[in-house]
Formats: C-alpha cells, structure tokens, sequence
C-alpha cells in the first residue's frame, strides 16, 4: 500500500491553492456574505500555538460556509506597529522596519505551511504608511469634529519602554508588555473623546447577544454609568466658588462629616499653598501620586490621609465640614472630590475611625429590616431619612427625588449621569507608531497636517538609544515644518500613536485594501460589514474590542459605513496551556509549532488542536495528542488506499436511492454523522464533538467494510460513506482530504465542493431519550421511537416502576408531554 507522505501532499496543495487563487473572493450579491475574522498577529518572529488554534477555529469554518454556498471573506494582516520592534532596534542594532518585515516573511510561510484559507490578496500590514496614511486621516476627522484634543492629565508612565500607558495597559500595576511598575507621570497627551460615546457603548450590548456574557459584563463595568447628583460644597472662605462632588445617594448629604479630595485635583495645588504645612501637605501629595492608581483603586486596604486645614459649607446643613486628602479617592471616577459620608458608606467609614472625625447617622432601617449596621460597619442599605431637616421620615427614594429638586432650585446641584470611562490617551513616546499629523506654530496655534500631505511617514535615520522621549524629537528634519496656515516655521507634533489606534479599524481596510482615496470602499464595506463571526482571546474584551466599537460608530457618523457595531458575534477562544500554565518564552513551555508541522503534518496537528478542547475552552497540550491525531490520518488514508477501486470508473458500484440505502446501518450512520457535524461546526462551534463524530464514523466504516464489499448495494454504500468522510473531514484536514478527492476523480477542488446534505429520514435517531419528571425534578429516563405521540409518551412513562411509586396510586393534576424530548407530571 502506498505511503502516506503528508509533507509530499501538503506541499503539493499550498501550491494549487495558491497558484489558482483558490481563496480570493470578491463581492457577489447572488451569494449570501460570510465574514469570517480572526485576530491579526503582532509580527514577532514567529506563530505560536495560540495563533494555531485562534487560525485553524476559522479556517475550519470559513472552509464550511465556503461549501454550504456563502461568499466568504477570511483576511489577514498584520498588527506591525508598537514597542517590541523599537526595543529590538535599541537591543539589536537593527532598524525596527526591517525587523518587522523580516518577521512578517517568516510568519506567513509558517501561516501558509498550515493550510490556512486566507485572501493574501487582501493582507494589510498596519507598519506601511498605505496603511497608517488612514490612521492619520482618521485622526484628522476626530480632530476637526472636537473628539481628538490635547489637554495636560496625569498618565501612566513605563520608565522601562520610556511611554505613555492606556489604564487598560495596566495590569497588576504592571506595563502589559515589560511589567515594569508603572509610575504617575503629568504631561500633556492627546485625547481620543470615546467618552462622547460612552451611553451607545452601553446600549450597544442589546446588538451583541452572540458575544460572551462575562465579556459584555466586563464591558459594562469599565464604562461604568451611574446615576446620581451634582453638589457644590462651597469653600468656607469664599462662598463664590464650589467644589462639585459627585453622589449616587444624595439622601445621606446630611451625614456629610468631611470632604475628600484626590492628590491630583485641581484645587489641591492651591490648598497646598495656601498652608502653613504646605511642605508636610506636598510631600504627602507627592508620595501618593507616584503610587499606581490600581493600588489606590476598588478601596486600598491601607486608606491615607491628611487634613488641608480648609474647610467648605455643607449646601444642606449649612455646616462647615474639613477637607481632607486620601489615596482612595481618584480622578478617574466622578469629579475627584466626595462628600464623605462615614455612617453609610464603608470606606468612609473606615477611614473617620482611623483619623477620629465625625460619624453622623442619617438613614435608619425601615421597619422590616434588622439593625442598622453591624459593630464597624457602616449601614449602606436604604432606609428612612433622620436628622435631616425637612426631609427627615422621607424613605430613601423620595428624599433622593425631593432632594434633587431643592438643590436644582437653590443652584447648588443637579441630577446627573457619569461613566467610569475616560477619554483614550493616545500619545506615545515612541518612534515606531503612527505619527501624529499635527503641527504646532507660534502663531496659528495647533493644525491639522492637510489631507494632500499624508501620510506623515517616519524617518528611517533615527538614533534608538533608549533615552526618555521620542526618537522623532532627535530628528530635526522631522520636526522642523511650515505651519499649512501661515506658512511661517513650525514644529511637527512628535508623539506616535498608540498601537490599539491601527486595530480599531482593520478590519474595514480589509473590505478594500487597494483604496487609494479613503480608508475603504463604502460600498465593498456595506456588501462585507459587519463581520460574521470574530475569534480571539478574551483579553482583549476590554483593550481592543471597546476601542473597535468606538471607531465603528465614528465610521458610521462619518458616512462610511452603516454598521452599528463591527462584531455582533464574538467567539473567546480559550488559551493553549502546557504543564500547568499558558504557554510563554517566559516559562519556557513554549511548543514550535514548524517542528510539529515537520514531524506530523499539518493536518495532524489542526486536527489535534480542535479535537482536544471546544473552542472557548482552555487547550492543554500534550506530544501524544498530535500523534495520535496523526495516527487517525493515516487510517484515513490506508482506508482510501484499500477501497481503491470503488472509485475506479470501470468498476463503481451504481448509487443507491434512498430507500434502498436505508437497509443498511452504516447508511443510516452516515446521514446522521452528515447532520451530527453540520450542527456542530455551523451552529454550536463545538468543533471538537464534530471531530468525534467524524472519527466514530469511521470506525464504523472499518467494522463494517468487509461484510459491505459482498455486493453492489453494500459496495455503493461503502463507496458513499468513504466520499461523505473526505467531505466532513475536509476543513479540518485539507490537505489530505484535497488529494483523496482527487484520487476520487472528482472534479475541482474539495474546496468548493458542495457540502454534503443529510436525508431527514436516514438521519433520524431509532430511538430517543426522553425525560421524566414529577414537578418539574427528573426522575426517570426511558427509550422511545423518534415522534411518538405525547398521550402515547404519558403512557410509557406511567408504566415506569419508580413514577408508579412516586405517584402512589394518585392520578396527577397536570400532565405535560414534549415529542421527542420529555414528560414532566404535575401532582
């Protein structure tokens, strides 16, 4: 028997696919559109194991849609822009261009070398300037819509990649590329205003009930609406002015004992100066700006403060309360100033038992509650207003009410929204980015780089030495410009652009990559938009997801596009773990993919990658699994090789009808399987159960081959059964099942074979378990014939030993019967 020589096959159909152009597409309205996106990679130098699964999920369903007759887009490209490339230029000596490029060549051989159906004729690279020139545009659009501003703001700061960092760059106070501790760093930054945004993100959610629900809840939190007040407390020396406080429960104001505000509030500097500890009161001030907000974020455990000596008039008492300064209070959230309420609010709570300041309860339990508050504990619940003027004996809900209204009458507050959510900073210190196209003169102020003069492109003689602030400063070429407006001299802007700028619309660029005067066709972006189904890890559910959402509704206001949301079905995919843990050079688990694609085949290595876990699922991976995945391609093929000539034209057996094929078991397996695999890949995504199936059937056909070659009937089902498995087992191992199909003397590819199609009657389960319950708790299961009466179903399931006796003679009050699924008696 013939060798399978897996390297021989897929090498031999890489090249047909690419030589005929097998997966390029272009838009065809006779057809219906699938969009199927994953992740663009960074080009790092090489794929890893997590890059396999997220590609092969896709591949394996685009090859599906491709063959059930959708016209379907499956691009790639690459996020080429960022840190590790400029590092790299700083370590190695080596311009972060030809870093980058050599890295991408790499990558898409290995890319290639696994089978993958992409439109190469579509890849972008986000590091070109034919790509970033529309980042630049983007930009402009923002700026002369007011949503991109430069304004002065605390940031995060990595002192070891020398930049600015996103919040959602953070992680555990750490840099997300080089978990370098992050310090507080004020400079002035531009802004991307999706806060302008922030209530369609969130009603947003109602369009994406296919994303996961932690994903949308996750969302959902970094936004953060809430509902509450405005109040200006205003300051005891100077009734003239006010300090706005933000409260979800305006209700408790009464209990104000003290005011709170952060270290960077715009009114602490003058505090500070005006005290005389102002050198202990900056110190202080100094010290807890330099600690990381996530350490002072979600209520610190060690709560600071220190007393300004000032002091404002509560609005509601007319009390004159002091100002305090603590590490628990953010500007990131509200106004950066609270009213401190310790008797119903923990934190509060905490921090006047620590300092000694007034504790004064205003809300009591309503009658039906317990007590207040425990030993310690503040009482947060709602309740009945006291001590609260003409308010007292109010419930909470009307005192929020009533209150609201006499503050919006006296002018001291109003009802009022806020969001978690801050404006996106998205300068960066860096060189390798997008440059920002703005110009700064002394006399016109800033301005917008003019739409003929794009792309700004980045210099290629730049010194990378490490040194704080942009490579570009150090190139007076660079910066050194004429101002569009007056044509006198002016200064380029040197920051770049965060990187999350460049993913935030990719994904349209891919509708129309050739484009030369937009950033895509409106109309190829209308016929493609949105996309059908996007894979990738889950962490990414806030970074990027929420920023591709922003630029969608931005595109669609600009006229581009009339999609309201880019993804409305999301798919998480679970990581790839090895001995415990995600894989990681860190760690040193990493697995090459390259030595497995050489030692077993591609196709072995796709389908062990599917077969061991669901998609969303963590994958854990073990040498054995790809073994033993290349085990079941090689009695793919020594199956094919010994039926050889059921496929020959001088000696194939006729086909079968159906009625006919329904005599036979394996007939019935295979439909079954047909129908089995369809739902698995097109409906649930549980690409490891189709897998399963794929390989029960053929077990099946292995058991059942010798009794099957007695005579034509048996020969053609044989015959059927063998055709059916290369065509299920197609998108998951190409390669192998393109040369089968060929040995078959099928015309054209596999590729764009029509998906088989399962006969409803052939498919039908000879039995069917159905489910039986007493008030709705199972308590029995019995076999049925598949459609069954639901009367004929109560009778089966009354004749049950156990419902015999849980019924105790008693005939039940209600008896609901499903066909095919259960019977549930009430009593």
């Amino acid at each position: 028997m013939e060798h399978y020589d897996f390297q021989a096959i897929e090498a031999k159909w890489q090249k047909a696919w690419s030589d005929s152009g097998a997966f390029r597409v272009t838009e065809d309205p006779s057809k219906p559109k699938f969009y199927c996106l994953e992740m663009y990679p960074y080009p790092s130098g090489h794929i890893h194991m997590g890059h396999v699964r997220n590609y092969t999920i896709g591949d394996v369903i685009s090859r599906f849609k491709v063959m059930k007759g959708f016209n379907v887009l499956h691009p790639i490209g690459w996020d080429a822009l960022g840190m590790p490339a400029e590092n790299a230029a700083i370590k190695r000596g080596v311009q972060p261009r030809t870093w980058t490029l050599d890295n991408v060549v790499h990558m898409k051989t290995q890319l290639q070398r696994l089978g993958i159906s992409y439109d190469w004729s579509r890849e972008v690279n986000t590091c070109l300037p034919d790509y970033y020139k529309w980042n630049q545009w983007i930009f402009l659009k923002m700026f002369e819509k007011g949503l991109a501003i430069r304004k002065e703001s605390w940031v995060n700061w990595c002192p070891q990649c020398r930049t600015v960092l996103a919040n959602e760059q953070v992680v555990a106070e750490g840099c997300w590329r080089c978990e370098t501790k992050v310090a507080q760093k004020k400079m002035e930054q531009w802004f991307l205003k999706i806060t302008d945004y922030a209530e369609e993100l969130l009603t947003g959610h109602a369009l994406l009930a296919k994303w996961p629900e932690h994903v949308l809840l996750m969302q959902k939190n970094w936004i953060g609406k809430s509902f509450g007040s405005l109040v200006s407390f205003p300051p005891a020396w100077d009734r003239s002015r006010g300090i706005e406080v933000f409260t979800t429960r305006i209700d408790t104001i009464c209990g104000a004992t003290f005011l709170v505000l952060a270290a960077e509030h715009p009114m602490t500097a003058g505090l500070v100066a005006r005290s005389p500890r102002r050198e202990e009161l900056q110190a202080w001030v100094s010290r807890v700006i330099a600690q990381s907000r996530f350490k002072r974020d979600d209520a610190p455990e060690e709560k600071e403060g220190i007393d300004t000596g000032a002091k404002v008039v509560n609005p509601f008492t007319e009390r004159e309360i002091p100002v305090w300064l603590a590490n628990y209070v953010l500007m990131d959230y509200g106004t950066g100033a609270i009213m401190a309420v310790p008797a119903h609010d923990q934190r509060d709570h905490e921090f006047a038992l620590k300092y000694g300041l007034d504790i004064k309860t205003v809300i009591l339990p309503e009658k039906d509650q317990e007590n207040a508050a425990e030993p310690g504990k503040a009482f947060e619940d709602w309740g009945v207003l006291a001590d609260s003027g003409e308010f007292s004996g109010l419930g909470s809900a009307e005192a929020i009410v009533r209150m609201n209204r006499h503050a919006e009458a006296k002018g001291f507050g109003r009802q009022n929204v806020i969001y978690r959510l801050r404006d996106w900073g998205i300068s960066r210190q860096r060189y390798w980015g997008t440059p920002i196209p703005i110009i700064t003169c002394d006399a016109c102020g800033t301005v917008g780089v003019p739409y003929r003069d794009l792309p700004v492109e980045l210099p290629f003689d730049v010194p990378f030495t490490g040194e704080e602030g942009s490579p570009l400063e150090k190139v007076p070429a660079f910066v050194k410009a004429r101002c569009p407006k007056c044509g006198g001299p002016a200064r380029r802007e040197t920051d770049t652009m965060d990187t999350f700028v460049d993913s935030s619309w990719y994904f349209f660029r891919y509708t129309s990559p050739e484009r030369t005067d937009l950033p895509f066709a409106p109309e190829a972006g209308r016929y493609w938009m949105p996309v059908d189904l996007y894979i990738g890890g889950v962490e990414h559910a806030i970074l990027h997801l929420i920023y591709s959402r922003f630029f969608t509704k931005f595109l669609r206001d600009l006229g581009l596009t009339s999609a309201d949301e880019p993804f409305p079905h999301y798919l998480a995919q679970g990581m790839v773990t090895k001995d415990g843990s995600a894989m990681s050079k860190s760690r040193g688990n990493v697995v090459d993919p390259d030595e497995n694609v050489q030692t077993y085949g591609a196709d072995a290595l796709r389908l062990f990658i599917l077969f061991a876990s669901p998609p969303e699922k963590e994958f854990a991976w073990t040498r054995d699994g790809v073994e033993g995945g290349h085990r079941f391609l090689n009695r793919i093929w020594g199956l094919f090789q010994e039926n050889l000539g059921l496929f020959d034209r001088k000696t194939a057996p006729a086909p079968l009808d159906a009625a006919a094929a329904g005599r036979f078991p394996l007939a019935r397996k295979v439909h079954q399987t047909i129908r089995k695999v369809s739902d698995d890949i097109g409906v649930r995504f549980h690409l490891n159960t189709a897998i399963s199936s794929i390989m029960e059937l053929t077990n099946q056909i292995r058991k059942d081959r010798d009794a099957l070659r007695g005579d034509d009937a048996g020969r053609a089902v044989l015959r059927l059964s063998i055709e059916t498995l290369v065509l299920l087992l197609g998108p998951f191992a190409p390669h192998l099942c393109e040369e089968l199909w060929s040995r078959m003397g099928r015309p054209g590819l596999l590729f764009r074979a029509a998906w088989p199609v399962f006969d409803p009657g052939l498919a039908r389960d000879e039995t069917m378990t159905i489910v039986v319950q007493v008030n709705g708790k199972l308590r029995d299961k019995f076999e049925a014939a598949p459609d069954l009466s639901e009367d004929a179903l109560a009778n089966e399931a009354l004749a049950l030993d156990r419902i015999r006796e849980l019924l105790g003679g008693r005939a039940p009050r209600k008896v609901i019967a499903v066909k095919n699924k259960l019977v549930n008696f009430v009593i």
